[in-house]
């Protein structure tokens, strides 16, 4: 039962201005694949929503969903289609939905594609809510329903990337009956945390653009800008859009990337960390994610998991490490290693004091350095290794700061890597960009207060109950949360980190990425070092042997 009441709206489309038309079932056949568009499905309450299906013309099949607001038609109608981000046509075919498994791939290999529009979306009966506990026990009931079609073997999977996987923590923590399989492929577990308010300040354009893509309807959808706008702090309504991720039992084929860094890196790799399955594994990639995921590498290791787990199959699967890695060098440059655990074992976690212009490994004396986020002044700190040095997972960065004005104080954090000539090396970023950094981090400084059930040295969380405001002058202790990655430096390159009060990353709209214009820095910031106040950033060094890459 939720303890809040959800606001809904109108549309923010409806489904013909997007060139749709009200469903009409219709089969037809495609090759060996039979092609069900327009299926009605009841829900338990009597709601009805519809779905396309695809699968073998003849036999029984393995069900693989992909539940999204995005719609169940090809990626190439109604105007959805990926953003420069390198899917290349070859490698999908127009029967592809949004994020979604191919259906002409998986279906002449034994499975059925099943494609939803979920309640309140595009033609679908209710009133729409996104990510919700509502909606994952829809989710759960279309999981039942492809378990006991008479095409079905009654073992099913889900796969796709973002929403797609965000929605899948949610089902699993249910363990419906006939779920067996899961491959979250990049998606965020956390909607407060992840995507709506990074380190408590608020996203301003990524979070504000996703209604408009979830919300084609006839009906009514649940109003996302305004509950965000009335909730600052993570209560219940946010907690009931967070996955409860130690529920989740079904095998898990887990996929992140240090590359989404302020969208779906770190609740991918806390849903690994956190879900209580006793089968799972992690892959973790420096690419971009879409693209990858349409990969054909990356396509027949998510076919030998299902393989092996919905077609009852012998495969590769009992062979992988628990973990596999990039460890990145620069842009679509690294070399993939295994793990046995997340976080990486063994890791040594490193701290880098902070003095003017320089990371140490001890601490100096007492210092200062000031700002003024306002005119675009930054901090800059840069240590160069010695040797060659392997920096995967967590970084935590911790300062002492005081403001001259106003009462709060907006930080923004990214790290860098500079070769031995002191150029920046660019990273792949955010789905779309080649120039990205290592990792990033935020932190509003009213919200500075910790969680401390949840927190550990190398990873702060924040609590986000309660504004804690500063006096001018006053000097308070933050712990700032740097997002995962990693990053392979060779003897003689640097680690930069770069301390701002706006955002050290952005691209000219409309491109599509997450920014924070609504800022609360005022006049000259100042950052306490060494001495009694030794700031410092916790670096995560590994011991990796590059002879067992995989």
């Amino acid at each position: 039962m939720t303890t809040f009441e959800y606001r809904f709206r109108s549309p923010h489309f409806a489904p013909e201005d997007k060139g749709a038309t009200p469903p009409a079932y219709k089969a037809k056949q495609i090759g060996d694949v039979l092609y069900e568009k327009d299926v009605a499905v009841t829900l338990p309450d009597g709601v009805v929503i519809h779905v396309d299906v695809f699968r073998p013309v003849e036999g029984i099949a393995a069900p693989l969903i992909g539940w999204g607001p995005y719609g169940k038609h090809g990626h190439t109608k109604y105007s959805v289609n990926f953003p420069k981000a390198e899917v290349h046509d070859h490698l999908i075919s127009d029967y592809t939905a949004f994020e979604a498994p191919d259906p002409l791939y998986w279906v002449p290999h034994g499975y059925a594609v099943i494609n939803p529009d979920p309640r309140g979306t595009w033609y679908s009966e209710g009133r729409a809510t996104y990510l919700s506990p509502e909606e994952a026990k829809d989710f759960a009931a279309l999981i039942e329903w492809a378990g006991t079609q008479p095409w079905s073997n009654g073992k099913v999977g889900l796969s796709g990337v973002s929403y797609l996987t965000s929605s899948q923590w949610r089902v699993a923590e249910l363990n419906p009956p006939y779920l067996a399989a899961i491959n979250p492929w990049e998606g965020w577990s956390d909607t407060y945390r992840e995507v709506i308010r990074h380190g408590g300040i608020p996203e301003t354009s990524f979070w504000s653009y996703l209604p408009g893509r979830w919300g084609h309807a006839v009906t009514e959808v649940e109003d996302l800008p305004l509950e965000s706008d009335e909730r600052e702090f993570f209560d219940a309504y946010w907690d009931s859009k967070r996955s409860k991720l130690e529920r989740i039992e079904v095998p898990a084929f887990v996929c992140a990337s240090w590359t989404d860094q302020a969208l779906h890196t770190r609740g991918t790799l806390e849903g690994y960390r956190r879900i209580s399955s006793e089968k799972k594994w992690l892959y973790v990639h420096g690419r971009k994610k879409w693209a990858h995921y349409y990969e054909p590498r990356c396509v027949e290791m998510q076919r030998a998991f299902f393989d092996q787990f919905l077609l009852g199959k012998e495969t590769e699967v009992s062979d992988w490490p628990a973990v596999r890695y990039e460890l990145r060098e620069k842009y679509y440059v690294g070399t993939e290693l295994p793990a046995r655990a997340w976080p990486i074992e063994n890791t040594n976690y490193v701290p880098l004091y902070l003095s003017p212009g320089k990371l140490d490994e001890t601490a100096g004396a007492e210092s200062t350095l000031s700002y003024r986020p306002e005119d675009g002044e930054k901090l800059v700190f840069d240590h160069t290794f010695e040797k060659a040095t392997d920096l995967v997972g967590h970084m935590a960065l911790s300062l002492d700061v005081s403001i001259e004005e106003g009462d709060d104080m907006d930080i923004f954090v990214a790290v860098q890597k500079l070769d031995v000539d002191g150029n920046i090396v660019p990273f792949a970023f955010y789905a779309q960009f080649d120039n990205g950094p290592v990792a990033l981090g935020w932190l509003r400084v009213s919200h500075r207060e910790l969680d401390k059930a949840e927190s550990e040295p190398h990873r702060p969380v924040l609590a986000h109950r309660r504004a804690l405001k500063l006096s001018p002058g006053e000097i308070v202790p933050v712990e700032i949360e740097i997002w995962p990655s990693g990053t392979h430096f060779d003897a003689g390159e640097s680690l930069r980190l770069v301390i701002a009060g706006k955002d050290i990353y952005d691209y000219p709209k409309p491109s599509v990425y997450a920014r924070h214009e609504d800022l609360r820095n005022r006049g000259r910031q100042t950052l306490h070092m060494g001495g009694e106040k030794p700031a410092r950033l916790l670096v995560p060094v590994v011991n990796t042997s590059h002879e067992n890459a995989i």
